[in-house]
């Protein structure tokens, strides 16, 4: 199951520590402008090794188009996209060959395949990401001919929550921080745990806006679940909400009701979703990343032959998952969108654009 969407599909390709990841989009519509520097200027938000508060591992990421385009615009055939690894140290990995690292897919992996890759947890690695943001940039380009708009930012990390959602400032943030005033203090947790060999979670908070009413097709493909689907595919993602999501269980009908008036909804607590379908209101999501499993405290485990040791991680390794992940999940997002728009009408772009404008 290395492929998602129903009309625009991607399925990706390759390991952490192997010769390249990449990902072939099928169902892009002809004649869409493929902007290059675009899609790479989304990879380079994700790219490990950009400050100290992530990897020290330094890809550039560099993604070379294979197919699909043709004198810079789609052609309506699968794009296809690879990123080349350049930055692998297999050898931090040797010992634990034999080891399950707690926290980390190695042994539910090993007991379904009977065989892992332990260089850097190979396909179950959040290297594999890198594709989808990829093939999430071709979405984005899509969903901007018709204004429809992709923020993301940071609201929480080690329960330092933000009072302010200011996304021009979480793009301008090394942390992706929406809230100015309290960057510092997520920033020092995330040093802290670094300094103390461990690490911290955080929530991604997603935000679209432009989305027209009408997108998700109930009653099993509603807009709210594949959304939900994708989120829950990323790495390390344990939990999402859809508006105020658990907050509405302990409400009164009375005040989790959006009442509409002539110009719109009054509140937007659905989240821009009611019965799997949006509404026009913008679409907001809650996406919340456990704690990076990778840290350098030892811990207790067992290898592949059920004999139980302490061992000690080595390796480069992100302090707080969430900061890159939230790039992820704008491009989950986009390509969803995207997704539902073309199963809702057409397959090239004119016909899109003047269905939806």
């Amino acid at each position: 199951m290395n492929s998602f969407g129903q009309k625009l599909r991607f399925s990706t390709f390759g390991e952490s520590h192997g010769t390249a990841i990449g990902c072939l989009v099928d169902g892009v519509p002809a004649g869409l402008f493929i902007d290059e520097e675009y899609i790479q200027s989304e990879l380079d938000r994700r790219k490990p090794g950009k400050s100290e508060f992530e990897t020290a591992r330094k890809e550039d990421d560099k993604v070379e188009i294979l197919s699909g385009v043709f004198e810079g615009k789609s052609t309506g055939t699968p794009i296809a996209m690879i990123i080349y690894n350049t930055n692998q140290k297999s050898k931090d990995y040797s010992n634990i060959k034999d080891v399950f690292r707690p926290g980390h897919a190695d042994f539910t992996y090993f007991h379904k395949y009977g065989i892992r890759d332990y260089r850097g947890g190979g396909r179950s690695s959040a290297r594999e990401t890198a594709a989808r943001v990829a093939a999430g940039a071709i979405a984005k380009l899509m969903l901007g001919t018709l204004n429809i708009e992709i923020l993301s930012g940071i609201s929480e990390i080690h329960g330092i929550k933000a009072d302010k959602f200011d996304y021009p400032h979480a793009k301008s943030s090394i942390i992706y921080a929406l809230d100015a005033d309290k960057e510092e203090a997520q920033k020092e947790a995330i040093l802290t745990a670094k300094n103390n060999h461990d690490s911290v979670g955080g929530v991604s908070r997603v935000v679209i806006k432009g989305v027209p009413m009408g997108l998700g097709q109930p009653l099993y493909y509603k807009l709210d679940g594949v959304l939900a689907d994708a989120m829950m595919g990323i790495n390390a993602v344990k939990a999402v909400e859809i508006g105020d999501g658990i907050l509405s269980s302990s409400l009164l009908g009375s005040q989790n009701n959006d009442e509409i008036r002539n110009s719109g909804f009054v509140t937007n607590h659905s989240g821009g979703i009611l019965g799997g379908i949006s509404n026009g209101d913008d679409i907001i999501v809650n996406v919340y990343f456990k704690p990076t499993p990778s840290i350098f405290k030892e811990q207790k485990t067992i290898t592949s032959e059920n004999e139980e040791v302490d061992f000690s991680l080595k390796g480069r390794h992100d302090p707080c998952v969430a900061i890159r992940g939230t790039v992820v999940c704008e491009a989950m997002a986009a390509l969803v969108i995207a997704d539902m728009l073309l199963l809702n009408m057409g397959s090239n772009m004119s016909g899109i654009y003047k269905y939806y404008t």
